[in-house]
């Protein structure tokens, strides 16, 4: 491949596509990034399911409050206006339908939007679902974001899944280190692809059929 997204672009592009006025929750790892690409002309309310409305970006160095964490024990901030609550008024606020979009990591997402982010079923490998079915099936959009490939070259992108599922069909967008693909009836359509790359080089390291970018 001539150009991949590194992960900080792969969150600008993320950034980007999250609207004025949106309730959002930014899943463990990669996703957390996000947060430092959000335009701050924008009012985007920045949900934590440890309990948190209106979560900034990072500190600064030297600035951390060991009291204000997300749900990765990563240091935030708190803008104007942020709120503290119960963990369980949390998951309620992501089980009633109040999130407008969650961004979650995956390791597997199949072509109908399958997500599998929990468990890859290595019996050394520690579960981890955290709170990730409660918003793969409560937010009203899903954006994965994550490496387009494992770390052995094989395609995250499938045609089913065969690690253990946390939702099916949930996924709307997948933003990966080569594209970006919409989940669509017809199949995954491909919007954006990173600069240099063809469908034919995108198609042959993705294991699900891909459908042309609309013109």
């Amino acid at each position: 491949m001539n150009t991949r997204y590194t992960r900080d672009q792969m969150a600008a592009r993320v950034a980007q596509d999250i609207p004025e006025g949106a309730y959002v929750n930014l899943g463990i790892g990669l996703p957390t990034k996000v947060a430092n690409y959000l335009p701050q002309e924008k009012e985007i309310f920045l949900h934590s399911e440890n309990g948190l409305l209106g979560m900034g970006s990072a500190p600064a160095p030297g600035e951390e409050d060991e009291d204000l964490i997300n749900a990765g024990k990563q240091p935030v901030t708190l803008l104007t206006g942020g709120a503290y609550f119960h963990h369980a008024d949390s998951f309620a606020m992501m089980r009633g339908g109040h999130l407008d979009i969650c961004v979650l990591g995956a390791f597997q997402v199949s072509h109908t939007g399958d997500l599998a982010n929990w468990h890859t079923g290595a019996p050394d490998a520690i579960p981890a679902v955290g709170g990730a079915m409660d918003l793969a099936i409560g937010a009203k959009q899903v954006f994965v974001m994550m490496e387009h490939q494992t770390k052995t070259g094989e395609s995250k992108i499938v045609e089913r899944c065969t690690y253990p599922l946390t939702g099916i069909g949930c996924v709307s967008r997948i933003y990966t280190d080569l594209a970006v693909l919409d989940v669509t009836p017809e199949g995954l359509r491909v919007r954006e692809m990173a600069p240099g790359i063809t469908l034919a080089d995108l198609q042959a390291v993705t294991a699900a059929p891909l459908l042309a970018p609309l013109e």
